[in-house]
C-alpha cells in the first residue's frame, strides 16, 4: 500500500473542483500528548470510546467465555434469520448503483479535479487492486466453498417440519454431477464476483470523492457531508467513524480466526502439530508480533514488501495447481462457471421468498456481513491508490479486475478438488474438515509437502499484512484523518486486532463467535453504506465533468 496523499492526507483537488468550504481543520479536536517515551495524537472522542469499548469488550469475553458464547450464538441466529432480507437486498442496490454510475453522464467524473493525473500506470494499478483482493479468505475458502457447495448440492433437499433443514443453494442437484458442480461454482462465484466488489467500490468511491475532489478529511463521515452538513464533525461523524472501527476490527478479527485454525491444520498435516486452542493462540500472538515488527518498520520497508513476497508466492502456487491438476478441464470450467453465475444470479441475489434458507442466512448473509465489515479497511487501501481515475473507469475495474482475480482462484483450486473427486474418486478433500481443505487436495498433486507449507506461509504473510494495513486505516480513521500520526498507536490496534481474534476464539462459541459479531457489526454499517450511495450521488452531481 503506498501513500498517495498529502502530508494530511488530502492532496489538493487541480482543476475546476467543487471543494467543500468548511472551518473544520484536520486535527482540530484530537488530543495530543506523550504518554512516557510515546507520543500520541489521537480524535477525542472516537479513539477513546472505541478503544475502552474494545478493551472492555476483550476483557468480558476472557472473563465469561461460556456467557459470551450464549450471547454471540444468539445474536449469530437473530440477525441472520431476522435481517437475510436486509443484507441480500443492500448488496443488489450496491450492484445496480454501481452499474447506474458507469452508463450516466456521472461516470466520467474525475478522481481528484479534472485535471488529475492516475498516479500509478494501469499494470500498477490493477497490480494493487488484485493485492487488494486476495486474502485469507481465499485461502480458507478457495477448496472448501466451491466444494461445500457441491456437496450440498449432490446431496439435495431435506425438509424437517415443513423448512429446509439442508445447506444446498437453491434448489440442489440431487445426483446431478454435472449440474451440481456448476451450481455450486455459481454460488462460490456469487459470493466472490460483482456483490461484494460493489461493497468495496462504494466506500472507496466515497473516500476518494470527498477526500480528493471536495478537500475533506479520508475518514469515513467525510462522505456524510452532503447529508449532515458541518454536523458530521459532531456526534453524528463520531458515530459513524466509530462504527467504522468496529465493523473493520471485527471483520479483521475474524479473518485472522480463520486464518489461524488453517494455518494450525496445515501444521497438523506436515509436522504433526497438534490442533488446540493452545496452538492457535500462539500463532495469533507470533503472527501479531511480526506484524507489530511490519508496523515499526512503515508502510515501504514493512506491509509493501510482504504483499509484494505474498502476491508472487500467490501467483506461483496458482499456476502450479493449474498445470499439474485437470489444466484443459480447469480453463474450460473457468468459462462455463462464469456462465453458470450469470444463470443462477437472480435466483441467488433474491432475497424475498427462498426456500435454501441455510444457504442464504448461514453463507450469504454472513459473507455480506463480513464483506461490508472490511469495507471501510479496502476501500480506503483502493482509494489511496486511485486519484486520477474517472468514476466509470474507477467503478468498472474495481467491479470487474478484482472480481475475475477471484473467480480463477475458486476455478482452479476448488475446480481441481471437485475433479478429484468427480474423476478420480478421491474424496479425502470433501470429507475433511473445512481449514484441512486445501492440504488435502494439495496432497493429490506433485511436492505436496513443499506447497502445503507455501499455503501455511502464504496465510500467515496475508495475516501479518491484513494485520498492519487495517491497523494503518483504523488509525487513520481514530487519528481524525490524519496519516502521519504516532506509530504507538498503530501498535496499539494491531495487538487488539489479535486480542480479539484470540477472545474470540476462547469463547464458548470458537469460529461461530467471530462469525457473530462480524454480522453484528456489518448490520448497523450496511444502513451506512446505503446513505453513502446517495451522499456520493449528491456530491458527483455538483462536480464538473
Amino acid at each position: 500500500m503506498t501513500d498517495t496523499s498529502g502530508d494530511q492526507g488530502i492532496p489538493e483537488p487541480s482543476g475546476a473542483s467543487d471543494v467543500i468550504e468548511t472551518d473544520y481543520e484536520i486535527g482540530q479536536d484530537n488530543i495530543d500528548g506523550q504518554l512516557g517515551p510515546f507520543g500520541f495524537d489521537i480524535h477525542n472522542p472516537v479513539f477513546l470510546v472505541s478503544g475502552i469499548a474494545i478493551v472492555a469488550f476483550v476483557f468480558y469475553t476472557l472473563a465469561l467465555p461460556e456467557q459470551a458464547g450464549e450471547a454471540f450464538s444468539w445474536l449469530f441466529g437473530a440477525v441472520t434469520k431476522g435481517f437475510d432480507w436486509f443484507f441480500l437486498g443492500a448488496a443488489n442496490i450496491f450492484v445496480l448503483f454501481c452499474l447506474f454510475l458507469i452508463v450516466t453522464p456521472l461516470g466520467s467524473v474525475r478522481l481528484g479535479g479534472v485535471d488529475a493525473k492516475p498516479d500509478y500506470t494501469y499494470i500498477g494499478w490493477f497490480a494493487m487492486l488484485f493485492a487488494a483482493g486476495m486474502g485469507i479468505g481465499l485461502m480458507f475458502y478457495g477448496v472448501s466453498e466451491p466444494m461445500s457447495h457441491f456437496s450440498s448440492s449432490m446431496g439435495g433437499t431435506a425438509a424437517e417440519g415443513g423448512a429446509r433443514t439442508d445447506w444446498a443453494p437453491l434448489g440442489a442437484a440431487a445426483g446431478d454431477e454435472a449440474a451440481a458442480v456448476r451450481l455450486g461454482m455459481a454460488a462460490t462465484i456469487f459470493h466472490w464476483g460483482l456483490h461484494p466488489w460493489a461493497i468495496y467500490a462504494i466506500v472507496a468511491l466515497a473516500l476518494a470523492l470527498f477526500s480528493y475532489n471536495k478537500g475533506l478529511p479520508l475518514t469515513i463521515r467525510s462522505a456524510f457531508y452532503p447529508i449532515l452538513g458541518d454536523r458530521v464533525w459532531g456526534w453524528w461523524g463520531h458515530a459513524i467513524d466509530t462504527l467504522a472501527v468496529f465493523a473493520t476490527l471485527f471483520g479483521l478479527a475474524t479473518s485472522l480466526g480463520f486464518g489461524a485454525t488453517q494455518a494450525n491444520a496445515g501444521l497438523n498435516e506436515l509436522f504433526g502439530i497438534p490442533i488446540n486452542n493452545t496452538v492457535e493462540v500462539v500463532l495469533i500472538s507470533g503472527i501479531t508480533a511480526i506484524a507489530l515488527i511490519s508496523v515499526l518498520r512503515g508502510l515501504d520497508g514493512g506491509v509493501k514488501v510482504l504483499s509484494e513476497i505474498n502476491m508472487g508466492l500467490a501467483f506461483l502456487l496458482l499456476l502450479f495447481v493449474l498445470f499439474t491438476g485437470p489444466t484443459i478441464a480447469i480453463l474450460t470450467g473457468f468459462g462455463d462457471y462464469l456462465l453458470a453465475y450469470v444463470e443462477y444470479l437472480p435466483a441467488l441475489s433474491n432475497p424475498v421468498g427462498r426456500e435454501d434458507v441455510n444457504f442464504m442466512q448461514g453463507w450469504t448473509s454472513f459473507y455480506w456481513a463480513w464483506w461490508i465489515s472490511w469495507s471501510p479497511f479496502v476501500g480506503m487501501f483502493i482509494a489511496r491508490v486511485s486519484r486520477g481515475r474517472s468514476v466509470r473507469e474507477f467503478v468498472i475495474c474495481v467491479l470487474l479486475i478484482p472480481s475475475l482475480v477471484c473467480v480463477l482462484w475458486m476455478s482452479v483450486f476448488g475446480g481441481v478438488a471437485i475433479q478429484q473427486v468427480v474423476q478420480d474418486g478421491y474424496t479425502a478433500a470433501q470429507d475433511a474438515e473445512l481449514p484441512r481443505q486445501l492440504f488435502k487436495m494439495l496432497d493429490q498433486l506433485p511436492l505436496a509437502g513443499i506447497t502445503s507449507l507455501i499455503g501455511i506461509v502464504l496465510v500467515i504473510v496475508f495475516f501479518v499484512t491484513s494485520s498492519d494495513s487495517g491497523s494503518l486505516v483504523i488509525d487513520t480513521i481514530t487519528a481524525g484523518g490524519k496519516v502521519d500520526a504516532p506509530v504507538p498507536q498503530r501498535v496499539f490496534w494491531c495487538i487488539f486486532e489479535g486480542a480479539v481474534a484470540i477472545v474470540l476464539l476462547l469463547s464458548a462459541g470458537g469460529l461461530s463467535s467471530l462469525q457473530s459479531m462480524v454480522i453484528s457489526t456489518g448490520l448497523p454499517f450496511t444502513v451506512v453504506l446505503l446513505l453513502m450511495c446517495w451522499a456520493i450521488y449528491r456530491g458527483l452531481a455538483s462536480e464538473p465533468r
